[in-house]
């Protein structure tokens, strides 16, 4: 893999709001080099594949069950999801995890839902992309407890620090997104300052969380630029050093076992 661009580890451009000719053409413009297309729908998981399919470099594909979505699934879900997973232009399983925020009437169904997506993720030999929302603890034990073969990152990663060590120590990815900029965002700053660059990776998380000074507006590729200029100015480095270790984090992460 040859990048030579900021990489968006994570964003849903296929939000049916979204002219996707149009996003695509302003990400190249603002100097992306990479999107991680995130598909929460097997409809958007198809389309997916056939955009990885039509611009291999352009675009990777994660696939996977989000846990505000899981009342929504049944038990033949998961071998329709298993066949996407399996799929070579899928590099990883996500996003899953927990969500005690919007959901906390079906905790267990989460729980079990998100083992059977890391038992995926272990089968195929694939990273996966984790999101927890007042469940950081529960979160970090499940993944200690049920280890995933090939890691993966925390993304859009908005619990502190000290809690940030802990799955840096498991082997995880720290993924920081357009919170970090805010004015207000002491902690966002206070771990971007301190991941370990081999750690680290930038996201929009599109089309939410849209970073200063787009706050509030809808937020797509091209805006990943401003967070990595915010954490290239915290961490004291120019932005092109943080470009670099993302680029070798990211082929370090995502690249083909033999």
């Amino acid at each position: 893999m040859d990048y030579t661009g900021y990489i968006d580890t994570h964003a849903h451009i296929l939000f049916e709001d979204f002219n996707l000719q149009e996003v695509i053409e302003r990400a190249k413009e603002h100097g992306v080099s990479k999107i991680l297309i995130i598909c929460i729908t097997f409809k958007e998981a198809y389309q997916a594949i056939a955009l990885k399919k039509e611009h291999p470099e352009y675009f990777d594909v994660a696939c996977g069950i989000h846990p505000s979505d899981i009342a929504d699934f049944k038990e033949e879900d998961y071998l329709e999801l298993e066949e996407i997973i399996k799929q070579e232009e899928v590099c990883a399983v996500g996003e899953i995890g927990l969500d005690y925020h919007w959901h906390k009437d079906n905790k267990e169904e989460q729980r079990k839902a998100f083992l059977k997506q890391i038992e995926l993720a272990n089968k195929y030999n694939k990273p996966v992309l984790i999101h927890t929302r007042d469940a950081i603890e529960e979160t970090f034990m499940i993944l200690e407890k049920h280890p995933v073969n090939r890691k993966g990152i925390m993304h859009c990663y908005s619990s502190s620090w000290e809690m940030a060590q802990r799955f840096i120590k498991l082997g995880f990815y720290i993924s920081l997104g357009g919170p970090v900029t805010f004015k207000n965002a002491v902690e966002p700053k206070r771990v971007a300052s301190n991941v370990p660059l081999d750690r680290l990776f930038v996201e929009t998380d599109s089309p939410f969380l849209a970073p200063t000074p787009f706050r509030g507006k809808r937020n797509e590729p091209m805006y990943v630029r401003y967070t990595y200029e915010a954490i290239a100015q915290l961490k004291g480095i120019d932005v092109d050093v943080l470009i670099e270790a993302c680029q070798k984090n990211y082929q370090t992460l995502f690249q083909k076992e033999e």
